[in-house]
């Protein structure tokens, strides 16, 4: 039974978690630091301990700080949020070992989809397409190393086999440059992911990034929840995501759906989670999988009516898939904005205090933020501070819902990248579809002409 859920994170993430806990009835529990102890998710908790000081070392990312907190509270279960330990697989183990229930996929699966080598085979396996490349860790020598990079084609990507959120990649563009950076690679890997594995695959170009959601049970019954494209990056991490994915086959993608759910099925998956391909050339291939919740999931939720941070919770206490595939319906189309307390051109963090906050409303808008008048963004932290989501029932009206919510929101205090969203939504070639990955930097870029 799972009565009590301790949210191992912070800020609107834990916030959500606290809100989907009072609908099902479950009590909510909330950590913080010495720096969040005002902060909204502790307020709106059932009851809250503090792990901590400011820095996440010693505080979010302090494992046995966090289950003598669930101890202390009477905690049945831990949600880990995103961010985090909440692919840590050796957190959730500890979790499973202390008798409580980990509000994902188990520590085991968790370790194999960390590793991109084991993971891409999992996929090859299931029918899932992949990047060309390496199936297994690339070897030391050097004449063997210069040979799988032929094969494959310049240029390549080699990639820490353990890495994940942009980090731990080198793109390697002639084959004299190929053991240089392999070495650089598996030095930064062993130091970052304490694994020195890497591996090898083809670079693709000019991809768009298009992600599948799914959502298991306990019981080897799987389907999955519509697509989304994030193909609006700076730098790898996220800017803006939508429901569905615009300008691709609705056939092409229901076909990669069912592989995942297949994958899901040869893995032992429960929870919700995410696979993340590239899509190039009308092929999509394979890059992770994120075993947990994406901080893009309300434009999912909104698409198809499904609350995915309730259906975490009830799958974790044991409940049986309610949905058949038949069931899943994507109406309408979601975009969301991350709203980030950074400068707009040179992406610096922006921390500092909030003096005024004024989301947008109205029609079709949700905001999804911890922030408040008077509140504090940390250094120590992550610089979103909260998420516009739009949804209408065209890409066209949500586009332009948006654009609204964008010029509607204030914050001040703080710089902002509202500006560059503004850039984003009013950009040609975004709302025809005539774009990739690189797209911000390149296309878009804040005080362009659009």
């Amino acid at each position: 039974m799972v009565t009590n859920v301790l949210i191992a994170n912070r800020g609107e993430i834990a916030l959500r978690v606290i809100r989907a806990c009072h609908e099902l009835g479950l009590k909510a529990t909330a950590v913080c630091s010495a720096a969040d102890r005002d902060a909204a998710h502790v307020s709106q908790a059932d009851d809250a301990i503090c792990i901590g000081p400011a820095p996440a070392q010693k505080s979010y990312l302090n494992k046995e700080a966090i289950l003598l907190a669930a101890k202390l509270t009477g905690a049945d279960a831990i949600h880990p949020g995103y961010g985090f330990l909440s692919e840590n697989a050796d957190f959730a183990r500890m979790v499973e070992d202390r008798g409580l229930v980990f509000i994902g996929p188990t520590a085991d699966v968790i370790e194999k989809m960390g590793d991109k080598i084991i993971a891409k085979k999992a996929m090859i396996d299931s029918g899932v397409p992949c990047v060309p490349g390496t199936d297994g860790a690339l070897p030391d020598d050097p004449e063997v190393v210069h040979e799988i990079a032929k094969q494959i084609g310049y240029p390549v990507l080699i990639k820490a086999a353990a890495g994940g959120g942009g980090r731990g990649m080198r793109v390697v563009e002639m084959p004299s440059e190929l053991l240089g950076a392999a070495a650089l690679t598996r030095a930064e890997a062993a130091q970052a992911f304490s694994s020195p594995a890497i591996y090898i695959e083809k670079f693709m170009g000019h991809p768009r990034h298009v992600e599948i959601q799914v959502l298991c049970d306990n019981y080897g019954n799987a389907i999955w929840l519509g697509e989304r494209d994030c193909s609006m990056q700076r730098r790898h991490q996220k800017v803006l995501e939508e429901a569905p994915a615009p300008f691709i086959a609705r056939d092409l993608i229901a076909e990669v759906g069912e592989r995942a759910v297949v994958a899901c099925k040869h893995i032992g998956y429960r929870g919700v989670g995410t696979f993340e391909f590239l899509y190039q050339d009308g092929q999509f291939y394979f890059i992770e999988m994120n075993t947990r919740l994406q901080v893009e999931h309300p434009v999912t939720e909104l698409v198809t009516g499904v609350d995915l941070v309730q259906a975490q919770l009830r799958v974790a206490r044991g409940e049986r898939l309610w949905l058949t595939q038949s069931d899943v319906e994507t109406r309408g189309v979601a975009i969301e904005c991350r709203l980030n307390a950074e400068d707009p051109i040179e992406f610096v963090a922006s921390p500092g205090t909030i003096t005024n906050w004024w989301p947008a409303g109205g029609p079709g808008i949700r905001v999804d933020s911890h922030i408040r008048t008077g509140d504090t963004v940390s250094p120590y932290y992550d610089s979103m501070i909260g998420k516009l989501i739009a949804y209408a029932p065209t890409r066209e009206e949500a586009i332009k819902r948006m654009l609204r919510a964008v010029r509607e929101t204030s914050v001040s205090g703080v710089s902002t990248n509202l500006p560059l969203h503004e850039q984003i939504l009013l950009n040609a070639d975004f709302q025809e579809g005539n774009f990739d990955i690189h797209a911000i930097g390149t296309k878009i870029t804040v005080g362009s002409n659009v």
